[in-house]
C-alpha cells in the first residue's frame, strides 16, 4: 500500500527517519507538502522566511527528482487536504516528523483524527531535534526542566538514534497523478521585506555545515560572541527547516572547547522545545507568574519604531536591527543586545520585539525566538536577577566589535567616526563630527535615552512589578 511522507520543517532527505520508515516498508511513497495558510498567515507570518522555506522546497523536490520520486505540493487545511490524498493514492499509513510547538500539536491531532476516520494510520518519528523528544528529558521526579544547566546535564546522558544515509534512489509518484506547481510568494499573499537573505535549501546548508565543521567550530568556544561573523555557525535558518539534521550536525562534532560550545547550543534548542511543549501558555504571556500583567510595559511607539529602524543613536543596537533588515538574520549576541535595549532600556513589552524578530527573522523558530525574549526580559525560565541582563551597549561594543567593523558595516553614516568614539559618538567634539562628516542629530540620530537613567528605572519597574504581585 502506498505511504505518505507528510514533510513541514524536515525538507532534506540525508537522516530523515520518516523518509526511511516509509521506504523501508517497501511501498509507493508520496511525499507532499501542504501549505497551510493558517499558519503562512497566523500570528508569526513572515514574508522572508516563508521565501527561504519556498527555496528549501525547491532544492528538495530538485533532490527527490534526482532519486527518481517526487515532491507533491497541496494548499490547504492539512486535516481536509491529506485525508482527501489518502484517498487520492489509497495511502494507508502517513509518515510525519513529531514537531511539539502549540500550533504543530493542534493541527497535528487534528490531522490524525481525520485520517483515522478512513482507517489511514499515522506514524510520527523523531527528526527536528538532536534527542528524539526534548520533551521526554525529565527530572528525576517525572517533571519538566525549567533551569537550562540541570536539562544540559540530562541531555547529554539522553540517548541518540543512529544518523541515517539519504537515499540513494526514490520510487517514482504514481503515473499521472498530478504533483502541483510551487506557489510564488507573492501567490501566497506575501513579500519580501529583506534585502540580501541567506539561500535556502538542504543543498545549501550543507554546505554551510562543512565549512563550520571543517574549521570555525574549533574556535567557537571563544569567538562566537565576537561579531565580526567569523566565529558563528550561520547554519539556524536550515536547523529551523530541517535542511540540515541536528541529529547528524551533533553527531559529526569532535570533542573540544569549541564543538563542546556549540553543542551546548543544540542543548539551548532542544532546551526551548521542551520548555514550550510542556509550558505552552509561553507563547503568549510571561513564565515568571510575578511579572505576568503586573509590569507597567511602555507603549512609545515612536521609540518602537526607531528601535526597528535602527534609529536607537546606539550604533550597535542599530548595527543589529539594520543587520536584520537587510539579512533576515544577526548573530546571537547582537540579539542579547538589542533585545536587552528595547525591553529594558525603553521599556517596550518583550512581546512587541518578539513579533518583530518573528516578521523578519529566516531562522525564526517559535520556542527559540520566545525563550530567548522571555530570557533577556528576565521573565523567563532563566532564574538570574533583571540587572543580569541589563547590558551597555557602548560597552558590549568596545568588548565584542573592538574594532568597530560590525557597526561600520551596518551603519554607513559612522564610518569616518575615529575608534575612540565609535561606541558614543555624541561624545564627539563638533569638529571631530565635521571631519567625520556625521553630525550628530543631522546625519546620526543622539541618543533616545540615557542609558544609566534608562538601566536606573527599568530596575525600579522590576522591582514595583514584584510588590504588585506579592501585594
Amino acid at each position: 500500500m502506498t505511504a505518505i511522507v507528510w514533510l513541514r520543517r524536515d525538507l532534506r532527505v540525508h537522516d530523515h527517519p520518516a523518509m526511511a520508515a516509509a521506504l523501508a516498508a517497501g511501498d509507493p511513497v508520496v511525499p507532499v507538502f501542504c501549505f497551510d495558510h493558517r499558519l503562512l498567515h497566523g500570528q508569526h507570518a513572515s514574508g522572508p522566511r516563508t521565501q527561504f522555506l519556498l527555496e528549501c522546497l525547491e532544492d528538495l523536490a530538485t533532490s527527490l527528482r534526482r532519486r527518481g520520486g517526487g515532491l507533491v505540493v497541496r494548499a490547504g487545511a492539512p486535516e481536509v487536504v491529506l485525508p482527501a490524498l489518502a484517498a487520492e493514492v489509497g495511502a494507508r499509513c502517513v509518515h510525519l516528523t513529531g514537531d511539539i510547538g502549540p500550533y504543530a500539536v493542534r493541527r497535528d491531532g487534528l490531522v490524525a483524527r481525520a485520517l483515522a476516520r478512513q482507517g489511514v494510520r499515522v506514524v510520527v518519528h523523531p527528526g527536528h531535534f538532536a534527542v528524539d523528544d526534548p520533551a521526554a528529558v525529565r527530572t528525576a521526579s517525572g517533571g519538566p526542566y525549567t533551569v537550562f544547566t540541570p536539562f544540559h546535564r540530562a541531555w547529554l546522558r539522553a540517548g541518540r538514534r543512529e544518523v541515517l544515509q539519504a537515499p540513494r534512489s526514490l520510487p517514482a509518484l504514481p503515473s499521472g497523478f498530478p504533483a502541483g506547481g510551487m506557489p510564488s510568494l507573492h501567490d501566497l499573499g506575501l513579500r519580501q521585506e529583506v534585502d540580501d537573505p541567506a539561500r535556502g535549501g538542504e543543498d545549501a546548508g550543507r554546505r554551510a555545515m562543512a565549512r563550520f565543521l571543517a574549521g570555525p567550530v574549533r574556535a567557537y568556544g571563544s569567538e562566537r560572541d565576537g561579531l565580526g561573523g567569523g566565529g558563528v555557525s550561520h547554519l539556524s535558518p536550515y536547523l529551523h527547516f530541517g535542511c540540515v539534521s541536528p541529529r547528524e550536525l551533533e553527531d559529526r562534532l569532535d570533542r573540544g572547547p569549541g564543538p563542546d560550545a556549540f553543542r551546548r547550543q543544540l542543548c539551548w534548542r532542544d532546551f526551548y522545545a521542551q520548555v514550550l511543549a510542556h509550558f505552552p501558555s509561553n507563547a503568549r504571556s510571561e513564565f515568571q507568574a510575578r511579572y505576568r500583567a503586573s509590569i507597567r510595559w511602555s507603549g512609545a511607539q515612536r521609540r518602537f519604531e526607531a528601535w526597528c529602524a535602527g534609529r536607537t543613536g546606539y550604533p550597535l543596537v542599530d548595527a543589529g536591527m539594520r543587520q536584520l533588515r537587510r539579512e533576515g538574520w544577526m548573530p546571537g549576541r547582537a540579539r542579547l543586545v538589542v533585545g536587552s535595549f528595547l525591553t529594558k532600556d525603553l521599556g517596550i513589552d518583550w512581546r512587541w520585539g518578539e513579533r518583530w524578530f518573528m516578521r523578519l527573522l529566516i531562522d525564526g523558530d517559535e520556542a527559540n525566538n520566545n525563550g530567548n525574549w522571555q530570557w533577556i526580559a528576565s521573565v523567563g525560565v532563566d532564574p538570574q536577577p533583571p540587572y543580569r541582563r541589563i547590558y551597555n551597549p557602548a560597552r558590549q561594543q568596545a568588548r565584542f566589535d573592538p574594532d568597530g567593523a560590525y557597526v561600520r558595516r551596518y551603519v554607513p553614516e559612522l564610518r569616518d567616526v575615529p575608534a575612540a568614539y565609535l561606541a558614543e559618538p555624541w561624545t564627539m567634539p563638533p569638529d571631530v563630527q565635521r571631519d567625520a562628516r556625521c553630525i550628530i542629530g543631522r546625519h546620526y540620530p543622539e541618543p533616545i535615552v540615557d542609558h544609566a537613567v534608562a538601566r536606573r528605572e527599568a530596575l525600579e519597574r522590576y522591582a514595583e512589578a514584584r510588590l504588585r504581585t506579592s501585594a
